[in-house]
């Protein structure tokens, strides 16, 4: 049942007796939503439970926790039983939030963006490590970084965040690119919000824009789910927009065509980083035998010790 069907909170239902109840505390109200998630299917029931109420009341998940006793007020009862249906319904947290926490930053999402991944906090800590060495080494010129397919512009915040707060921002141009104008909408909300209009310059392009400086470093998390696996995701996959998952037959349709453009697209010396899914490691390393003489390629794995970024060098010296 969609979230806007609903006329009563399944928490409520759960218990019809506690809308009129004068003091329902919150650790009552989330008991309730643990028991209501869990046989809705929910992996992470009372992470769920207690992040949404946290959302509604403006606390911590730390003060949910450490204060069970604090009572509550009807209307963020019914707030949150609302919220509670929406999660049972499927709808991921972060969009019920409207926002996800992502490298120690929180970012708006919504329908129009994928919801950004732990795992691809790897490939922001390998840009910022790559960056900060190009630049403490003596480099002259700005180096340009391209975020490819931004989305909520996740991976070019935290990157350019982290080079503000090593006082290297200055001495880079930063783009970023989405097939999407919805997407970068949510992706300029972000820079707003972050304060990093100025550095980031967004265009909407399939891929790579025609005519663009090539890349000292370029990023890329693209769609590298196979057509196939789509339908079978976890149903709050359903809620996020299918171009950002679907990544073709194989899942490597577009990720091959943007190794196909790293010939012009990356500088001499220049660096590509573009996250894959970690049963692609094998098939990646085939393709990167395609890769101009003299240009290397490796897999990064993650903490779970799954492929997840590849790793491309042109070989020459940076500007």
């Amino acid at each position: 049942m969609a979230a806007a069907e609903i006329a009563a909170p399944a928490a409520l239902i759960a218990d019809p007796t506690r809308a009129a109840a004068k003091d329902v505390s919150v650790g009552a109200l989330a008991a309730d939503a643990v028991r209501c998630l869990r046989l809705a299917g929910s992996e992470q029931p009372r992470l769920d439970a207690e992040l949404l109420l946290g959302h509604v009341l403006g606390l911590e998940r730390t003060a949910i926790i450490a204060h069970p006793e604090r009572p509550v007020d009807p209307g963020r009862r019914i707030e949150f039983d609302r919220s509670v249906a929406r999660r049972e319904a499927g709808e991921p947290v972060a969009y019920i939030r409207g926002f996800k926490e992502f490298h120690g930053l929180e970012l708006e999402v919504d329908r129009r963006v994928l919801i950004p991944r732990p795992e691809t906090e790897r490939l922001v800590e390998l840009a910022i490590g790559i960056t900060q060495e190009r630049l403490r080494s003596g480099g002259a010129a700005p180096a340009q970084i391209v975020d490819v397919g931004t989305g909520s512009g996740a991976i070019v915040i935290a990157v350019a965040d982290a080079l503000r707060r090593a006082g290297l921002l200055d001495r880079v141009r930063m783009l970023a690119t989405d097939a999407s104008a919805d997407a970068l909408s949510v992706a300029a909300a972000n820079l707003l919000r972050h304060e990093l209009v100025d550095p980031v310059r967004l265009v909407e392009a399939d891929l790579l824009p025609e005519s663009l400086p090539p890349a000292d470093l370029l990023l890329a998390n693209l769609p590298y789910i196979p057509s196939g696996v789509v339908p079978g995701l976890p149903l709050a996959a359903s809620f996020e927009p299918r171009s950002a998952l679907d990544g073709g037959p194989d899942g490597l349709a577009i990720i091959r065509r943007l190794l196909d453009r790293l010939p012009s697209a990356l500088a001499p010396g220049g660096t590509a980083l573009l996250e894959i899914g970690g049963d692609q490691g094998a098939t990646v390393a085939g393709e990167l035998g395609r890769l101009p003489s003299g240009w290397s390629g490796r897999i990064e794995m993650d903490l779970a010790g799954l492929p997840r970024v590849v790793i491309v060098r042109r070989p020459g010296e940076p500007a």
